[in-house]
Order: structure tokens, then sequence, then C-alpha cells
């Protein structure tokens, strides 16, 4: 290619070299530049532009770091091989579609299941990518380890220790694709006539996942501190799903108090045990980082649970159970001859971004990025404090919004919606009937948004609610 006509809006308030970034974005991912294209050079382009060539060249940089295009040394620039690129759209992993409006009308989209996939770490991966595909790495074709990749295994053991306070070993983590895939597997270390008891309300998809595997789940109410431990004795569940470190959807830090009578229900009763998902506990903004419930378990009552959808990108697919010593032992009797079901490969690709301290590094970034953007949220929200009361917030990537002044979910949605803003209402999470009165609540996700489109989106509820 040594020609590249580009449509610039020389009058636009977006920048020539972001004009020219974007184009060429847009038709690697829709596959009009297919991988291996060759791209005219940063002069050849400016001359056909009509632009500087430094314009051109920040153009390419900028590629060049999201891992879209690549130089080859005295040939030029080419379009990356589609393999080592991770495309991450918005998905909602963790929510329900608005009623109102489909999310391509949204102006502003508070999605609580997004994630900021525009500081993926693309240039690392690709490295890492790079150097796994190797001629040395060509056993990684042939089949692995059914519970995943043993360096990969033995990198979250090493993570979970140092940073959730986690007592585990290699040998009791299974890798799977996703929380769904593993639960599922999970399922059937347990007796079919268990009773699951899930906090309500609660992630709604574990809900489903248990419910099609034909489990009995119970629902247990709520109180400030979690789950309510004597309603939970009350019924006649040996397993209960929880979410301590960050409940979701309510945002609540289990104190050590209600741990602890957690943990001594699991124990008081044989074969009960505590399934621990701990999907977003990296992100925490106030205090020291809560430790993972599985740390205080002496008796290996705890099947700890845990996913990199939230911390690097859902398209990952990368998931992880850390089985009790007993279940361990079921596991291996019982199911051991599954496959995995991540490609060894990208196994070997997050063990390294791991073990060589991307990770750590990455986290840090993201944990600046987000509490930005929280931060940006919360005094964006001084204008709706005298009607609504927040909760949920210096943590995770969504606060709550509850109305104190008797307006319903549906009339804020609706309202919200009018504007063109997508907001998610509480009862989306429920097991069972939604609590008549339970005030109007709303949950705003920040994690996808920029700081501007934060303040924009609040602007426009304002002028919806007030």
């Amino acid at each position: 290619m040594t020609e590249l006509t580009i449509p610039l809006e020389r009058k636009s308030k977006e920048p020539l070299y972001e004009q020219i970034y974007n184009f060429i974005k847009r038709e690697i991912r829709s596959g009009s530049f297919p991988a291996s294209t060759r791209l005219p050079s940063t002069r050849a382009l400016a001359l056909h532009l009509e632009v500087s060539r430094s314009t051109a060249q920040i153009a390419y940089e900028q590629l060049l770091s999201e891992g879209y295009i690549e130089v080859v040394p005295c040939k030029g620039y080419y379009v990356s091989g589609i393999e080592t690129l991770i495309e991450v759209p918005k998905i909602l992993e963790k929510k329900q579609q608005s009623p109102v409006l489909a999310q391509s009308s949204l102006a502003v989209d508070f999605s609580p299941g997004g994630i900021d996939w525009k500081h993926f770490p693309y240039s690392i991966w690709r490295k890492l990518s790079r150097n796994i595909l190797s001629d040395e790495h060509k056993d990684l074709f042939a089949a692995g380890d059914s519970q995943g990749e043993f360096r990969l295994r033995s990198a979250i053991a090493s993570y979970l220790h140092y940073a959730r306070g986690v007592y585990c070993t290699p040998e009791q983590i299974v890798v799977g694709a996703g929380n769904e895939y593993l639960l599922m597997l999970l399922s059937q270390l347990i007796d079919d006539n268990r009773i699951i008891a899930m906090e309500n309300p609660t992630y709604r998809q574990a809900y489903r996942v248990f419910r099609s595997l034909n489990q009995e789940v119970v629902s247990v109410e709520m109180d400030k501190n979690g789950m309510n431990v004597k309603l939970l004795e009350e019924t006649k569940a040996s397993i209960a799903y929880v979410m301590p470190s960050h409940q979701f959807p309510f945002g609540i830090v289990m104190p050590v108090k209600r741990r602890q009578e957690l943990l001594a229900w699991a124990q008081s009763g044989e074969g009960r045990y505590i399934i621990e998902d701990d999907y977003d506990s990296e992100f925490r903004y106030k205090g020291i980082p809560v430790p993972a419930l599985q740390g205080a378990d002496h008796h290996q009552r705890v099947i700890y649970m845990g996913t990199f959808s939230k911390s690097i990108a859902p398209a990952i697919r990368i998931s992880y159970m850390v089985l009790p010593a007993k279940l361990m032992e079921v596991y291996n009797n019982k199911i051991s001859f599954y496959a995995s079901t991540v490609s060894r490969v990208d196994q070997m690709i997050l063990a390294k971004f791991i073990g060589e301290g991307y990770y750590e590094r990455h986290l840090n970034k993201m944990r600046g990025i987000y509490k930005s953007k929280h931060d940006c949220l919360l005094n964006a929200l001084k204008a709706l404090e005298d009607r609504f009361e927040i909760s949920g917030d210096y943590a995770g990537t969504h606060i709550l919004l509850k109305s104190n002044n008797g307006s319903r979910e549906e009339e804020l949605i609706k309202k919200a919606g009018e504007k063109s803003v997508g907001v998610y209402g509480l009862s989306s999470y429920y097991i069972g009937e939604y609590p008549e009165n339970y005030e109007g609540t709303i949950l705003l996700g920040y994690a996808d948004l920029s700081e501007e489109e934060i303040e924009a989106g609040i602007s426009l509820l304002k002028e919806a609610w007030c």
C-alpha cells in the first residue's frame, strides 16, 4: 500500500493525528486491513494527506504501542497478526440491559459491568505472545494439564498469598474459562441434594448457573454487614455463596466479626462449605486491602474463586478456584479427566505476565485510573446528594444511589433513558420478589467511562431527576 486516503475533517476539534489513528484502527478491527497488510511510510502518508510528518508519526506510534501495527526492519509498517490482538468490547458481564433504550443509542452508559479496556497493556501482551510462540515452545500445542498449566497455577498461588492472604498450593488450583465453567465443575464435586444459600441481592449469573444444573438455591437476606448468618442457620443449606471483600451489587465489605460467624457456621456442620467469590478485590481506594476469607479458614471449608476478567480483560476468559483438600481429592477421583478449557498458550502468556511483575504494575496503574474516575463521580454527585444516599463507594467500579424522596426505580430509569443515559436498577439482582418497602436504588458503573463522560452523564441525570 503506497497511498491511504483518509477523510480528514480539518475544522474538527479532534486532532488530525487522532483522526488518522482512529481510521486505521477501525479498518484493522473490521478486517478491511487484514494481517500483514503493508501501510505507507509516515513520509508517504504525510505527503498524500497533506499533513506534517510528525502528525503521521504520532498516529503510527500510538498504533504501535497498542499492538495494531508492527515495524519490520528495512521494510516498513505492517498490520499485526490478529492472534496477537485482544479485542475487549463493552460487554455486560454483571448487569441487565436497560429496558428503556438500546445500548447503542445511549449518550452515556453507566454500566456496572464494564472495564477500562482502553488501558489494556497491548504492547506487553504482544511481546509476551511472541516470546511464548517462539520455536522453543512448540510443545504448547499438545494437550496440557487438566487443572491448568503448573507454571500459571504457581504464579496464581504466589500472587494470592502476598496480595490476598490466601494459603494454597498450586496443586489445589483449578484453572478454567470463566467462573460459570468452574461452578459447573464444582457442582459435580458436591452432592445433588445439597442446598446452596446465596446473598440477596446477588450476582445473578452464578444463580442462573446453579439453577440450570438443578441445584436447589435459597436466598438469605442481608444486613449492613453482609449475609445474615442467623437467617442462614434457619435454612437447610450446607453451602453458602458469598462475596465478602466487595459484595455485588451492594458493595458491602464484610467485617471480621461477620466473617468469623460465617466460618463458625461452616465448621459446625458436616460437609458445609463457603464459596468465596473474590471477583474484584484488587480495586480498593481507601484503607488497606481486605484479606480473603480463605486466609482465616483453618478447617478447609472455604472454596476460593477468582478471575482476571475485571483486572485484565473479559476476553481473556481465565478464572480459577482453590479447592479444600477433601474436595481436591474428590476432584482427582471423579472429574480430573476433563480437559482444561483454556488455551495453553494463553495460560503461559498470563503466567509470564504475573511472574515477571507486569500484572502488579498493571493493577497499580488501574487502581490510580479507577480512583480518579471514582473521585470524579463522587464529586459530580454532590449535585444530587439532597435526593440520594450514596453507598458502595471506595471499592470496586460501581456505586449505588438510593432515593430518599420516594422515587421508584422504574421512574428513575425511564427519566434517565429519556436523556439517553443508561442506569441500572437494583431489582435486577434480586432472587425472587423485590422488597416492596425498598426505595428506588440505581447502580452507576464508571470503569469504561472517561471523566468527561462521567461529568456529562451526571449533568444529564440532574436534568432528568431534579
